[in-house]
């Protein structure tokens, strides 16, 4: 599996069929819902580990991990999540302005409308894996870009903001500036994004040279991050 390739149609449904299937959980994220919160992990301010974030993806419990048939199927459906997050990656960095939000679609007295309340709502989820990152940019100039995926994501809504989503039309308006906001969010933190390897290696506890790397590759830190660290023969 190449995971620089975009996903196909029949993969795309592969995966969709698999996560709405009676494997998952109930609460399991849909595509729109996990293409929301994957844009959050690509361009938010901070690398978060897959080891990390997939649960996220089966459930809003630990025990919410599918039941998958094998090894194998496991390794397919967590191959095409990885390759889905590739592609939107590969997108904002070659093309950011063509990145397009899974949005659903409604229609409205006779009208097609955005519904992007599952994708913002996935995107609020990854937000709110490093929250503590990603406040600065509700204190920068492109705080008012982020209040559209607060509104349609965040479920504690004071009640006067309730109505600005009630409204199919407003809500639609909403996703349309999700949508223009994203390229500005990602540039916003591409020059001070870091990687979950340096913040491990700063916040984390010292690695022993036989102990398991903390960045999650599986390897031993002798042979992985402290490679780097190792003496001179």
């Amino acid at each position: 599996m190449q995971l620089d390739q975009p996903l196909s149609d029949e993969e795309f449904d592969e995966l969709d069929d698999f996560l709405l299937s009676d494997r998952c959980a109930d609460d399991a994220m849909t595509m729109d819902t996990l293409h929301g919160f994957l844009t959050a992990l690509v361009i938010g301010p901070q690398e978060v580990l897959m080891a990390e974030w997939l649960p996220r993806v089966w459930g809003s419990q630990p025990e919410d991990t599918p039941k998958f048939k094998s090894p194998k199927e496991a390794e397919r459906i967590t191959g095409l999540i990885a390759r889905s997050m590739n592609e939107i990656a590969i997108t904002l960095e070659v093309a950011p302005k063509e990145y397009e939000p899974l949005f659903c679609e409604r229609e409205h007295e006779g009208k097609s409308l955005l519904d992007g309340e599952a994708w913002a709502g996935g995107f609020w989820e990854g937000i709110q894996l490093r929250a503590k990152e990603w406040d600065p940019i509700f204190h920068s100039n492109l705080a008012e870009l982020m209040r559209p995926i607060y509104l349609l994501g965040s479920d504690e809504l004071e009640e006067e903001e309730i109505p600005l989503i009630e409204d199919p039309v407003k809500a639609h308006k909403l996703a349309v500036e999700v949508e223009s906001a994203i390229p500005h969010i990602y540039k916003y933190w591409l020059p001070h994004r870091k990687s979950a390897v340096e913040t491990v290696r700063r916040d984390g506890p010292k690695a022993g040279r036989n102990d398991d790397c903390p960045c999650g590759s599986g390897k031993k830190y002798k042979k992985c991050c402290g490679a780097d660290k190792a003496s001179p023969v």
